[in-house]
């Protein structure tokens, strides 16, 4: 099977054909840098790294850009709430987001731009949208206006005359049609503002994107991803003034990622009972568990999280983490240690190799064919389950940890473990031993947390007040605040006398 992806613009699974040949340009969407990441926020960035390692995999010289908004009306608000300036708190979200990517191994992304350094070439395109009529400039502001794309909408499904204010639509006296989105915003006193032909001001959200995808890819290039909240406005708004501008086709593939939800509600900062931080959930679960959380179902479908599913998906790693142990007692070699392959290849059997190595090959071959369909890691990471299997029976069965040890066996299934760490690696799973269990690295951690949660509320609804703080008390002690809101007990991780 060649490689097949699904296409939000065109509703279908299509062949993968790369604009250039052996080349790929992909851009996701990044963070808006006005607060910490949270566990929703890694969602994108998990999958499009296995994305590209799987299309690095596949012999593709592949340039992954991610974008930082650090200039926008919500980092202006929450800098005045917190008495700093937008560029401090950019800085140190941006750090925060960059701990948080690489302590899940998300290392593949090749150019992070940040808005602020790119203001020049935004000027450019509003200046070039407005002469060729598809923008308009309106007392200090610009807007792109949406009738003048003749077939604005095609990505949402939505028609302009339709279109309702919100999710960053914003209405607007000053626009020509109520769904015209603004490529450059007059600045107030006091807030960021860069001189332009219009007045002091700065981007808007949207144009930031194109401008920056296409320096860095090109008017055309392969994948736009990002989550699918941003089909509308973002991506709308991106491929209309985008094409305008180039009178290009600007992305071949639009890929959309499902949301992270907490027992069935969105991971949503307007919700804090969903909020857990990344630097948080990384000091209570190994980071293998948490990239197999975001890898657990296909990317286009929402993942549900909480801690009986963390701890579901920890205990499904344990059989890895033991198998390696077993490995490195036969071998006398790390599973870790081992180079695989860095290119896909045909594997075929030796003549001699034993009847149960096909199985193996089988396995492998299920593994491709789930990346090959959209890349479903979710069925790819059920192949692996499968394969650590089969590779424990196989050790059983041929008493490979036994002195008189069957030496073409034991070849057999030394290849058969390069396989499993090269489909581990594709994954991006497995990179460095786990470390040793502690109180904040316990997988059951988290589990423990909300349990005595639980249990606070039921002896608070029978006012056992005492009791209650009890809990609270002894929580905060070993580093656990918790925090009662209106409509749910959160809790976050501190620091405690004895780390200080």
């Amino acid at each position: 099977m060649s490689l097949r992806v699904y296409n939000t613009l065109t509703q279908t699974k299509e062949p993968f054909r790369e604009v250039a040949s052996g080349r790929v340009g992909m851009y996701v969407c990044g963070p808006t840098v006005y607060s910490k990441s949270h566990v929703g926020h890694m969602t994108g960035p998990v999958i499009f790294d296995t994305v590209k390692r799987y299309l690095t995999y596949l012999g593709y010289q592949v340039t992954w850009v991610v974008n930082i908004t650090d200039v926008d009306d919500k980092l202006i608000v929450q800098a005045a709430a917190e008495g700093t300036t937008v560029k401090e708190l950019a800085e140190r979200v941006t750090a925060d987001y960059l701990a948080c990517l690489e302590a899940l191994g998300v290392d593949g992304i090749d150019v992070m731009p940040r808005a602020t350094d790119h203001i020049n070439e935004i000027l450019a395109m509003i200046q070039s949208l407005i002469q060729k009529g598809f923008a308009y400039a309106s007392e200090g502001d610009v807007y792109f206006d949406v009738t003048k794309s003749k077939d604005y909408g095609k990505l949402s499904r939505r028609d302009p005359d339709e279109l309702q204010a919100g999710a960053r639509v914003e209405p607007s006296s000053k626009k020509h049609h109520p769904g015209d989105f603004a490529l450059w915003k007059s600045s107030k006193p006091g807030e960021p503002a860069w001189e332009s032909p219009w007045g002091a001001g700065r981007p808007g959200w949207h144009i930031e994107c194109s401008a920056m995808s296409m320096k860095y890819l090109g008017e055309h290039f392969d994948i736009h991803g990002g989550g699918v909240d941003l089909v509308f406005p973002h991506h709308e708004n991106e491929i209309a003034q985008s094409e305008a501008y180039s009178d290009r086709t600007f992305a071949s593939y639009w890929m959309h990622n499902g949301l992270l939800t907490k027992e069935g509600k969105k991971i949503s900062k307007s919700d804090p009972g969903t909020v857990v931080l990344m630097s948080d959930l990384l000091k209570l679960h190994r980071a293998d568990t948490l990239r197999a959380l975001y890898l657990s179902s296909h990317y286009r479908r929402p993942t549900d999280y909480g801690p009986s599913r963390l701890d579901e998906i920890a205990r499904g790693l344990q059989a890895f983490l033991h198998f390696f142990e077993r490995y490195e007692r036969i071998t006398r070699r790390s599973f870790y240690q081992l180079t695989p392959p860095p290119r896909r290849e045909e594997i075929v059997p030796p003549n001699d190799a034993p009847g149960w190595f096909e199985s193996i090959l089988e396995h492998r071959r299920g593994f491709l064919d789930a990346m090959d369909d959209d890349f479903n890691t979710g069925g790819a990471l059920g192949e692996l389950h499968e394969l650590v299997r089969l590779l424990n029976r196989i050790a059983d069965s041929e008493r490979l940890e036994s002195t008189d040890r069957n030496p073409q066996s034991l070849e057999a299934f030394d290849r058969s473990v390069l396989i499993l760490r090269e489909l581990t690696a594709i994954m991006g799973l497995f990179h460095k031993p786990a470390k040793g269990a502690n109180v904040r690295d316990d997988r059951l951690a988290g589990s423990l947390i909300e349990l005595l949660i639980s249990l606070r509320a039921r002896v608070r609804k029978e006012k056992n007040f005492a009791l209650a703080d009890t809990i609270r008390d002894e929580l905060a002690k070993i580093g656990v605040a918790l925090e009662d809101r209106p409509e749910a007990t959160t809790w976050r991780l501190i620091e405690t006398e004895i780390e200080r």
